[in-house]
C-alpha cells in the first residue's frame, strides 16, 4: 500500500514508519520539520522518501497517487495546546478537515486519523467506550473532537475514515518527549531520586506504548474497509488504566533510590478518565499489545541511564515540546504562527 504518513519524523512517527516498511508497504513522509533537534536516538530502519510542508499547506498534488494517508501531525499534547488555543484549532482541527477534504478528492482511499483520549477529558471513574460522551476540558482535546466531527462524515463507499483515540503515549523514540506522565515520572525519578507528581495523585490515566499505537494502525490499514470505515477505536489495554499515584509507585520500585513527591501546589486533575479498549480487541484479534507499565518504566529508565540524560535536560527546549517551540520562537526560527521564518538563507 501506498501510504502518505504526516507527522513521520516525530515521536510516533519514527516508530510507526518502520513498522509499515516492515510490512511491505511503501511510505512517504510529510513532516515540517519543527522537532528536528528534539533527537534522542539514531532513527529506526529507512528513512522514507519525505516533504518537508507544514500540513496548512498541503495541496491536491502532494496528495496523488496514495492509497492511504496515517494522519499524526498536529499539536501533540495540553502544554501545546495552551500556548495559543486559536492556533491548536487551525492546525488540529481545520487543517485536519482540510487534509481529509483533499485526501478524498485526490483519490485516497483511506484517512486514519490520530485522535485522542483527551476527547474524554473530565469524566470520572466511570469506564468510557467509544460510544461514551466527549468532555475535553483543554484546547488540545477539543481540537480532536472538532476533527472527530468533521472528518467522520466525510466517510463513503470510496473514503474510509477511521478515528483511533489513542491513551496517553510513552516508551522510547527517536524523537522521544518527556512531556508525557510516564516518560516524565521516571525521568524525574532516574535524575533526581524523586518521582515527582504535580497533581495530587488520584486521576485516572490511561497508558499506552508508541510501538502498540503503532500496531493498532497497522491492523486497521490492513483491515477491509467495510469493517473499519466511519468507526473509531480507544488504542490501549483496558488494564493499563491507573491512577497517578499508582503509575508513580511502580516507577519507584523500577528507579533504585526514588521516592514519590508531590509538588507544593498539586490537587485534583480535571483530566480523568478511564477507557474501555475492549472494541479494538475484539475487532483485531491479531493486534496483541505487547507492553505494561512496568516494562515501559524499565525501558525509558535503561534508555536514560544510557544516554546519561541530566537533571536539567529534561524539562528543557530539547525534549519538551512546548519549550522546544519557545525556543524557537524566541530566537526568530519560527513565527508566533509556527511557521519557519526565513533568516540567513536557513527557511
Amino acid at each position: 500500500m501506498r501510504i502518505l504518513v504526516t507527522g513521520h519524523r516525530g515521536y510516533i512517527g519514527t516508530v510507526a514508519v518502520p513498522l509499515f516498511q516492515s510490512h511491505g508497504h511503501q511510505v512517504t513522509g510529510l513532516d515540517s520539520g519543527l522537532y528536528e533537534r528534539c533527537t534522542f536516538g539514531p532513527m529506526l530502519g529507512e528513512e522514507p522518501p519525505a516533504l518537508c510542508k507544514d500540513i496548512r499547506d498541503v495541496t491536491l498534488d502532494d496528495l496523488a497517487g496514495f492509497e492511504a494517508v496515517v494522519h499524526l501531525a498536529g499539536l501533540s499534547n495540553d502544554p501545546l495546546g495552551d500556548l495559543n488555543p486559536a492556533l491548536t484549532d487551525e492546525i488540529n482541527h481545520r487543517a485536519t478537515v482540510r487534509l481529509a477534504k483533499l485526501a478524498k478528492e485526490s483519490g485516497v482511499e483511506r484517512f486514519v486519523f490520530s485522535s485522542s483520549c483527551s476527547n474524554y477529558g473530565a469524566s470520572g471513574d466511570n469506564w468510557l467506550d467509544e460510544t461514551a460522551s466527549f468532555n475535553p476540558v483543554t484546547p488540545y482535546g477539543q481540537s480532536k473532537v472538532a476533527a472527530e466531527f468533521g472528518i467522520l462524515p466525510l466517510a463513503d463507499d470510496n473514503f474510509c475514515v477511521t478515528c483511533l483515540r489513542s491513551a496517553t503515549a510513552y516508551g522510547v523514540s527517536p524523537r522521544i518527549r518527556f512531556d508525557l506522565v510516564l516518560n516524565n515520572l521516571v525521568a524525574w525519578a532516574s535524575t533526581s531520586g524523586l518521582v515527582y507528581l504535580k497533581s495530587d495523585g488520584t486521576p485516572w490515566r490511561p497508558i499506552v506504548h508508541i510501538e502498540d499505537i503503532s500496531r493498532a494502525f497497522l491492523c486497521v490499514l490492513e483491515a477491509p474497509t467495510d469493517l473499519v470505515n466511519g468507526e473509531a477505536y480507544n488504542v490501549g489495554i483496558t488494564s493499563e488504566n491507573y491512577q497517578m499515584r499508582d503509575l508513580a509507585n511502580v516507577v519507584v520500585e523500577v528507579v533504585p533510590g526514588s521516592r514519590v513527591e508531590y509538588a507544593p501546589d498539586a490537587g485534583p486533575d480535571k483530566r480523568c478518565y478511564r477507557v474501555d479498549c475492549s472494541k479494538i480487541r475484539d475487532t483485531f484479534p491479531d493486534f496483541q499489545p505487547q507492553w505494561n507499565l512496568r516494562k515501559g518504566a524499565v525501558e525509558i529508565y535503561d534508555a536514560i541511564c544510557q544516554l546519561g540524560l541530566q537533571e536539567n535536560e529534561f524539562e528543557n527546549e530539547r525534549f519538551s515540546r512546548i519549550q522546544h517551540l519557545k525556543f524557537l520562537i524566541g530566537n526568530g526560527i519560527l513565527g508566533e504562527d509556527l511557521r519557519y521564518r526565513e533568516f540567513e538563507g536557513v527557511s
